[in-house]
């Protein structure tokens, strides 16, 4: 079978392997000069730091298949993240803990005072949550959502929080504990030597041709395969034909400091008139190494225009119609398969993009071997 991936992410790069571990030869062609997609990662020429050039990323997952895929492709070194929320100048610790409740109300909570004082501050509904705002009034009420996510959520996703579905706010904890650790998941790591030689090495294969600064087009030759993946924005396989689906786009400003900057790998901002989300000190994502001096970068979001690069699908509670017309027409085509967060328009963490890619390659195989078509969209 002739088999196209379109991408050399993780999601392209995974479904790649896996079908070619499985004996089939497959070509994967990237618009980019390297691999890795967004999770790409490169050493700093002025720095000498392994920087994120594209947002950090920390590998974290309870998913046992998924790890031992990526285990096979590189050194681990396990990360604990702490992340910090500057808000009017003071640091908060996030996800919201027993710390920053005691910092933020100036009180010294138990557990048990602390959940009941959360109960005091929400603000109780008549019906369940139906978008992001509502969901975080009814869950924490309104003082701790107006300093830590109101207005950082208004800058990610340029739209008012009540835009928003609920289900956003639901993928943030509240902990009750002391601890700082942003993830609490079995494994949580950092590749010794970047995820770009990570997804190079996952490439790495004798039945696998890649070909970088290669522009994928539907009327390029994609007719000589039996069956394409496509792992790019899922309006731009159909060039727009319909509209533009809203995605949400990154901008990055680097400094260089000596010593460090901040107290934690990644600071937040969420307040309004703060024109970033965030700053990353590059360095901090890999404590192994030692450096004089700091990268650090000033991460801003935008809508994502004719232009520029898409990284985030912008999901609102209203649904979308345009959204559903693109999946329609997707299902309609014969032979071709959507994978990964663009393509599938879905908010996916590294760990699940690659296991909903794992399973991909699972059913596609089974397909092969029972004659039966691969379907646009799978859902592991």
């Amino acid at each position: 079978m002739r088999i196209l991936i379109v991408g050399a992410g993780v999601s392209g790069a995974t479904l790649a392997r896996s079908l070619a571990d499985a004996g089939n030869p497959v070509r994967v062609v990237e618009a980019k000069p390297h691999p890795g997609g967004h999770c790409h990662t490169e050493r700093d020429a002025r720095t000498g730091i392994m920087k994120h050039a594209f947002g950090p990323h920390i590998f974290h997952s309870d998913d046992m298949d998924v790890w031992s895929f990526v285990s096979r492709f590189a050194e681990f070194r396990p990360f604990a993240l702490e992340v910090k929320a500057n808000v009017a100048g003071r640091l908060f610790s996030l996800p919201i803990n027993l710390n920053t409740l005691n910092q933020f109300f100036g009180r010294q909570f138990t557990a048990e005072d602390a959940q009941a004082h959360i109960r005091n501050l929400s603000v109780p509904l008549d019906h369940d949550p139906r978008n992001f705002e509502e969901q975080a009034i009814s869950s924490i009420g309104e003082a701790l959502y107006n300093a830590f996510f109101k207005g950082y959520t208004q800058k990610q996703w340029g739209r008012p929080p009540d835009q928003l579905p609920a289900d956003i706010f639901k993928r943030l904890p509240l902990r009750f504990t002391k601890d700082n650790n942003y993830f609490h998941h079995s494994r949580i790591g950092i590749p010794q030597e970047g995820y770009t030689a990570l997804v190079e090495k996952m490439l790495r294969h004798p039945l696998i041709t890649v070909e970088y600064d290669t522009k994928f087009r539907r009327d390029g030759g994609d007719h000589e395969f039996d069956q394409v993946f496509y792992t790019g924005g899922l309006d731009a396989f159909f060039n727009f034909e319909f509209g533009r689906l809203p995605y949400r786009s990154l901008r990055f400003e680097d400094f260089i400091v000596t010593g460090d900057f901040q107290e934690s790998a990644i600071v937040t901002y969420p307040d309004p008139e703060v024109p970033y989300t965030r700053i990353s000190e590059h360095k901090k994502f890999a404590p192994w190494e030692t450096h004089e001096k700091s990268l650090c970068s000033r991460e801003f979001s935008f809508e994502c225009g004719e232009n520029d690069v898409p990284f985030y699908p912008v999901n609102l509670a209203a649904g979308s119609a345009l959204l559903d017309r693109y999946r329609y027409e997707a299902t309609q085509l014969r032979n071709v398969s959507f994978v990964g967060r663009l393509a599938t328009f879905k908010y996916l963490d590294m760990d699940v993009a690659i296991g909903q890619a794992r399973h991909a390659a699972a059913v596609t195989i089974g397909c092969l071997t029972t004659d039966l078509p691969v379907p646009a969209f799978f859902q592991p």
